[in-house]
């Protein structure tokens, strides 16, 4: 009787979820993968209520089941990464780059790409679940949705009336030079950008937002201002990698954490240019102007720096070589952000952030980091400090 029970329970839910899938590809709502944790919870209170609610006993047993799941999942950090700027990364070989010739090139590799969903591949890589939310339209839309869910990450998609960019490199095997093409960004409409506005303050219980990535010239520089105030009205961490003016929107809201590079962080500061000496000096400035909590500072091939109100450390990154440089520092942000879900002190996490960015560099393409490759790293760069 349980037997028979299970196979028609499992049946009628599958089937939900199928004819739940099919409806949302055919509508101008976003495109949910079920396997988002907050979708699939909608779609199993959806089941209860047209399959169990007439055996009164049995729903409330699922109700109980379910709310116990509840109570788990709500121990676990939720994440949500934002990415308005995506692409899909077409990577090739040819053996030398030559002008006005035709070039012999190897079969493409295509990866999914973008600040946001370089951020969630690589701490899925790190046995981390996110929910990225990400503009994406046409068949390279398509085909974006699918490169991650091969990754097995789901998604949350606001469908575009353009097809997604699609992004090349060459690579030049001769000498092993990378040649990087980054196209335009397609064209977005207000109703777009602002349907991920409204999704994210439709969410409920997250507490980390990674936006990550530029901006498509529609949309307005405040946007990550905007995003702030959700994250504030929410009670989350806002982690910002982003430059210029739409960085300066969102720390004048005020936000948990940027990742700035030594340029950006001058600029902010007020100045041309700083030396290394005076890094603690201009974060901690920032920093009291509430702009930020904290913030990691790029130094490209010399690590990182982790500047707090109180803290500052220079992390050195260890001596590898380097395959791709694509994706590192979104690497670094996940190895981050995994830092703070586990709550660990600030050195640990941006040593571990350094560690996975390095990790990135080992790779060929936007593969980003592996996580043997970041746990080796990682001990390395503990022994050394």
């Amino acid at each position: 009787m349980f037997i028979a029970f299970y196979r028609v329970f499992m049946g009628l839910f599958i089937t939900t979820l199928t004819d739940y899938r099919l409806l949302l590809t055919q509508n101008t709502e976003p495109i949910i993968d079920f396997r988002t944790p907050i979708v699939f919870e909608s779609l199993f209170h959806s089941f209860l209520n047209h399959f169990i609610n007439p055996f009164k006993n049995i729903s409330l047993i699922f109700n109980k089941l379910f709310t116990f799941a509840d109570t788990i999942y709500s121990l676990m950090a939720k994440i949500i990464t934002l990415t308005l700027n995506p692409a899909i990364d077409k990577t090739t070989y040819t053996t030398k780059v030559v002008p006005e010739k035709k070039l012999s090139c190897s079969h493409p590799i295509y990866q999914p790409g973008g600040g946001g969903i370089n951020v969630s591949r690589a701490l899925s890589h790190l046995g981390t679940h996110t929910t990225p939310i990400y503009l994406a339209g046409g068949f390279t839309g398509s085909h974006l949705q699918q490169l991650l869910a091969k990754e097995g990450i789901g998604s949350v998609v606001v469908p575009i009336e353009c097809n997604t960019r699609t992004n090349l490199t060459v690579v030049e095997e001769s000498t092993g030079l990378q040649f990087r093409f980054g196209m335009v960004s397609p064209a977005i409409k207000e109703s777009e950008w602002k349907f991920c506005l409204q999704l994210l303050e439709q969410q409920v219980d997250f507490d980390y937002i990674i936006a990550s990535g530029s901006l498509p010239p529609e949309v307005p520089m405040d946007f990550f201002g905007q995003v702030a105030q959700i994250a504030k009205a929410k009670n989350a961490r806002l982690i910002i990698d982003t430059s210029g003016e739409a960085l300066q929107h969102a720390i004048n809201v005020g936000v948990f954490m940027i990742k700035p590079n030594l340029t950006e962080l001058s600029a902010l500061y007020g100045k041309e240019e700083l030396t290394i000496d005076k890094i603690k000096e201009a974060g901690q400035s920032i920093i009291a102007r509430g702009a930020c909590e904290a913030m990691a500072i790029s130094m490209g091939p010399d690590g990182a720096i982790i500047v707090t109100k109180d803290e500052y450390y220079h992390i050195p990154s260890p001596s590898v070589i380097v395959k791709s440089t694509v994706g590192a520092g979104d690497s670094m942000v996940a190895g981050i952000v995994y830092g703070l879900t586990n709550n660990w002190n600030w050195k640990d996490t941006v040593s571990y952030g350094v560690a996975c960015g390095t990790a990135a560099t080992l790779n060929e393409g936007t593969q980003l980091c592996k996580k043997e490759d970041v746990e080796r790293l990682f001990a390395e760069i503990k022994k050394e400090s």
